[in-house]
């Protein structure tokens, strides 16, 4: 039996933009030996499926992308959604390498294949903080060699997103990206925080911490906003960067609106 329970299944068009644009740039795809890619909960419809296998495409062509969902309805209709894009009825490709099959935490593939990255988004949000250890161990021990579950969590437009990324011996990075444009304060994100940080959002937690000072920097940089949000982002980045906080990649990922940090900088005291 598929390991999980069945979730509300939300889901949006251009949703999860945001974090395929990152898996897109990670060298546990990038440098794949087998660019094998699973969505895990993908929702009442394929369509970020059928997104995220059209934006790694651009950066690993030979790509391919299953679906898994522990509802078989869901998967009933996914793979109707596949038999009309492979008749040329949408927007896809008709030859996008997708399909789909039934499936949870446990990650089953096709000859016991393992996947270089697993995304498992707007799935744990439903679930006990208590739950996410087993979860990320479960989806983990299904990788490839160097491969990553990148889980998290966004708003039902795709502006306001956070994710870990989650390896083999634990997790590893924390990332937050957000829209800045008519952005009043970026700890709106606490909203959409993974479900192992979101209850830890108070006094004496490490990423109540960092919303604050990320505040903070947000409001000191204001001015810079007769250039654009990005430009102001970029600044309260850098000032995040000068105060001590360990943050990953260079200003081209923080143009994207986004912020980077090791788990450790964020994790539950």
């Amino acid at each position: 039996m598929p390991v999980g329970s069945i979730t509300r299944g939300t889901t949006n068009t251009n949703r999860l933009r945001r974090v395929d644009r990152w898996i897109a740039e990670q060298p546990a795809l990038r440098h794949a030996a087998d660019p094998f890619v699973v969505d895990l909960g993908f929702g009442a419809s394929a369509v970020t499926t059928f997104e995220l296998a059209a934006r790694l495409i651009r950066s690993r062509p030979d790509v391919e992308v299953l679906g898994l969902e522990i509802d078989p309805a869901r998967v009933r209709t996914a793979r109707e959604q596949l038999d009309r894009t492979r008749a040329g009825d949408g927007h896809f490709p008709a030859g996008l390498p997708v399909t789909f099959g039934l499936g949870g935490f446990e990650v089953p593939t096709p000859d016991a294949r393992r996947p270089a990255v697993i995304r498992a988004f707007n799935v744990l949000r439903q679930y006990d903080e208590a739950q996410v250890d087993e979860a990320w161990r479960r989806m983990s021990a299904r990788l490839a060699p160097g491969g990553l579950v990148v889980e998290g969590t966004c708003d039902e437009l795709g502006r306001v997103s956070s994710w870990v990324g989650v390896t083999a011996e634990g997790p590893r990075t924390f990332t937050i990206s957000l829209r800045r444009s008519g952005l009043e304060r970026p700890s709106i994100v606490a909203e959409r925080l993974p479900k192992a940080l979101i209850h830890r959002n108070v006094p004496g937690e490490r990423i109540h911490e960092l919303l604050a000072t990320l505040d903070r920097a947000w409001r000191v940089h204001a001015p810079m906003s007769v250039y654009g949000g990005s430009q102001r982002w970029i600044a309260a980045v850098a000032t995040l960067r000068h105060e001590g906080w360990p943050v990953i990649g260079g200003p081209r990922r923080s143009r994207l609106g986004e912020l980077t940090l090791p788990w450790d900088a964020v994790a539950p005291v």
